[in-house]
Parts: structure tokens; C-alpha cells; sequence
């Protein structure tokens, strides 16, 4: 009855003060309608792209000869790709099983209130640019692997033609422990002072125990691509060599 009965004032009062509550919109008619405009948008460029595209569709497998290169279906083409640069557990299990803890504490890192309920960039720009920036980079690394890797896992630009092998690559190195362990020590270390130096007001709103879960997934996020470009440019196979494991 007390809902009723707000919602009767609101109609009866004047425009000055219906005005001053008209920040909200109702979900249905206006949100609905958007999402299914999108969502039939989504479904034509799918039904296109299925008619316009045959599938990647291979022949029936045979025993004794193994395709090369062989590629895992394009949502796990990423994961292959990212076994250049990684061990396989750290590329198979500890990457993703980081992104999906990651996601999970979103809601408990990020108690943020501000432009809850809205799609804008201009109140959200730090944590929107970090989610598209790890978001995009998946798909960069399916694309990687669907499309530019060839016989052997070589890398191979769009106009090279496969059937011109390359070697295996033989001129990786790694930096000795020595070296490592500080450059991993230094990337950390300087990551976490200096974002809390420069932008007090972000440890300040987290809290020390927040800031520091918020800056390592950060770093870490942050280190694949470096791990990558150390690789591609530098032909740097690992950062640090331990009797356990190799990063």
C-alpha cells in the first residue's frame, strides 16, 4: 500500500518534481528493446556468415598421418597458442584458471557504486579499458593461432604460402636466474608502488588487502603480452629457469 501510494504522489505532483525523478527508466519497454534489437542484429551476421562460409571442417581422420599443423577447435586455439610462450601448465591450466578466479572477484575487488545500471565509458574508464584490454587480447591469440600459424606451428604472415617450410626455431634463449628473478622482482615490485605513488586516490578507494589482489591480477594480465613481444622480438624463450617450473 505504501508503494501505491508513492506512486500516486509522483503522478499527482507537479512537473517540477515529477522532472526531478525522471533519472530512471523502466527495463521494459526500453532496455528489452535494445537488447533484442542487438540480439537480432547478432543472429543475421551469423546467418549470413554461415551461408557466405563453408566450416573448417577436416577430413575424416586417419591413424598414420597426423595433420600439421594440428590446431584444437578455435575456442582452444588461444590456449595453443599461448604454449610457445609458456610452460603447459602455466598456458593450460594456471592462465586460465587465474582468468576465471579473476572474473569471479570482480563483483567483491570493484564495490564501486558509480554508474551502476549504465553502458558508459566516461565514469569507468580504468576498469572498462583493463576488461577490454584482457577481453581483446583472447581473441587476439585465437587469431594468432587460427590464422597465421602454420606447418610446425611457425608463424606465418597472411601472404606466405605454407608450403614453404620453416625451420624449427633454434635461436631462442632464456636469461639466466641471476637475471630473472630480479627483472620478475623489479616488474612486480615497481608495479604495485607505483600506481599507489601516482594515483592515491585508487589505493586510497581499495584498501591495502584490495589494491594488492587488484594490482597482481593487473600485473599478470599485463605480463603475457610483454612474454609475448619478448619472444617475437627478442626470441626469449623464458624469463626464469627453475628446477620446477619455467616463466
Amino acid at each position: 500500500m505504501r508503494h501505491v501510494a508513492e506512486l500516486a504522489e509522483v503522478k499527482h505532483a507537479p512537473e517540477s518534481v515529477q522532472g526531478a525523478k525522471s533519472d530512471e527508466v523502466q527495463v521494459f519497454p526500453y532496455l528489452v528493446f535494445k537488447e533484442f534489437l542487438a540480439a537480432l542484429l547478432i543472429s543475421v551476421a551469423l546467418l549470413v556468415w554461415s551461408l557466405a562460409i563453408n566450416a573448417p571442417l577436416l577430413p575424416e581422420a586417419n591413424p598414420g598421418k597426423t595433420e600439421n599443423p594440428a590446431k584444437a577447435a578455435w575456442y582452444f586455439v588461444g590456449l595453443q597458442e599461448l604454449l610457445v610462450y609458456f610452460d603447459p601448465w602455466i598456458a593450460g591450466v594456471a592462465i586460465p584458471t587465474l582468468i576465471i578466479v579473476g572474473l569471479m572477484m570482480i563483483p567483491y575487488l570493484d564495490t564501486s557504486r558509480n554508474a551502476t545500471g549504465r553502458y558508459t565509458f566516461s565514469v569507468r574508464r580504468l576498469a572498462i579499458s583493463h576488461f577490454v584490454f584482457g577481453f581483446s587480447l583472447w581473441w587476439v591469440l585465437i587469431f594468432i593461432g587460427q590464422f597465421l600459424r602454420g606447418p610446425n606451428w611457425q608463424f606465418y604472415w597472411p601472404w606466405q604460402d605454407w608450403s614453404v617450410q620453416k625451420s624449427a626455431e633454434e635461436r631462442l634463449w632464456s636469461f639466466p636466474w641471476w637475471v630473472g628473478l630480479p627483472l620478475l622482482v623489479s616488474y612486480f615490485g615497481v608495479g604495485l608502488w607505483l600506481p599507489a605513488r601516482r594515483w592515491r586516490w585508487l589505493y586510497t578507494g581499495l584498501g591495502r588487502a584490495r589494491y594488492i589482489i587488484v594490482m597482481l591480477f593487473a600485473l599478470l594480465l599485463y605480463g603475457v603480452p610483454v612474454k609475448i613481444l619478448l619472444r617475437l622480438a627478442l626470441n626469449v624463450k623464458y624469463v626464469l629457469i627453475t628446477p620446477w617450473f619455467n616463466i
